[in-house]
């Protein structure tokens, strides 16, 4: 391609404006072409910061009037499906915020699509772009620390301010602030696992290697949840535990664990740190500032289009956390084991 990648925004908010546009617009490969969102103050307001005259209300305006390549996915989660799907339709590259729809039939839908039309997806789930879980995968495809046999994911803050439980603060990031579409299950797709579980399930997978064959969930309330505890059995027999609280009292208490058949490797944060253990060795600590240097999902997608590399974070891996997700929430409801299908 001898021009830059020319890429729009759908859903041009505050997450947009502190991790997806900066990257756009700091790329010598790519440029910013267009931005949508409803609010009109705040779309102004985005546009003026980041200097883009093409502005719209309507994502479908906008795909119908000005020519791009890709355009980045950033609205809640309930309309990713069909933003996703006429982007597709309109020939463009697309990258898909969490999860990558709310429903595993639609996730399938927009991979078909992209296949067909040979285009890329690229889903912002985050372990396939951080440094650490990237350390942690090269671990465990070493055999660093032998079979997986058990893996415990706790993640304990929270964010009851962006569901609209309690006042937003002042000082949040972004050139504008978050909306609060998280506060109404319909728009979020549930409440605080599927916003924040998306990646816990994310790093099980891409660390591991290993799909879900078995899952069962419980949550303080399956429609709206701030608090899930979920057991899943991996297709090798390994059992795991994921903890989710978005309501604790403490801002963020990270602890990762992945047991394996010849040593241990434990994960604390925020900034991460990995240690591993292994029988008759001194543990190995490796700190965030000694690990190699992460990548921005808008990176990873304008380098897919250029051909330079593959999606970190594919359609085929979103879809296996949609699957899980849906299967936490169904399985919350109904207080019973879902068990997953072969192959997905």
């Amino acid at each position: 391609m001898n021009r830059k990648i020319r890429i729009g925004v759908i859903g041009a908010g505050s997450f947009a404006s502190r991790r997806h546009i900066p990257v756009v617009v700091q790329s010598p490969e790519a440029e910013l072409v267009a931005l949508c969102r409803r609010d009109k103050d705040m779309l102004k307001k985005v546009a003026e910061h980041f200097k883009c005259d093409r502005t719209f209300t309507d994502y479908k305006e906008m795909l119908n009037s000005v020519e791009m390549d890709a355009v980045i996915i950033a609205t809640p989660h309930a309309l990713h499906y069909e933003n996703a799907k006429l982007a597709l339709e309109k020939g463009l590259h697309i990258l898909v915020e969490k999860p990558l729809s709310v429903k595993t039939e639609e996730a399938k839908e927009i991979a078909k699509i992209a296949k067909d039309k040979g285009l890329i997806v690229v889903v912002a789930l985050n372990p396939p772009y951080w440094a650490h879980t990237n350390y942690v995968r090269d671990l465990i495809k070493s055999d660093e620390i032998g079979e997986i046999e058990e893996v415990n994911i706790s993640w304990v803050g929270n964010a009851e301010h962006v569901f609209g439980l309690v006042p937003m603060p002042d000082n949040m990031p972004g050139v504008v602030p978050p909306t609060i579409f998280r506060g109404d299950p319909k728009l979020g797709g549930g409440g605080h696992f599927i916003d924040s579980g998306s990646h816990l399930l994310s790093e099980l997978f891409w660390t591991t290697g290993l799909n879900a064959s078995e899952i069962t969930a419980i949550m303080d309330d399956p429609e709206f949840d701030m608090r899930t505890t979920m057991a899943i059995k991996l297709e090798n027999g390994a059992v795991c535990n994921i903890i989710n609280i978005g309501n604790s009292k403490i801002s963020r208490r990270i602890h990762n664990a992945y047991f394996g058949s010849k040593g241990t490797i434990f994960v604390d944060g925020m900034p991460f740190k990995v240690t591993v253990f292994k029988p008759d060795h001194d543990p190995i600590i490796i700190t965030e500032k000694e690990m190699s240097s992460s990548k921005q999902p808008v990176e990873n997608l304008i380098d897919a289009i250029l051909g330079k590399e593959k999606p970190f974070c594919s359609a085929a891996d979103g879809i296996k956390v949609v699957e899980a997700i849906e299967s936490a929430y169904n399985s919350a409801k109904i207080g019973k084991r879902i068990v997953m299908k072969a192959g997905g």
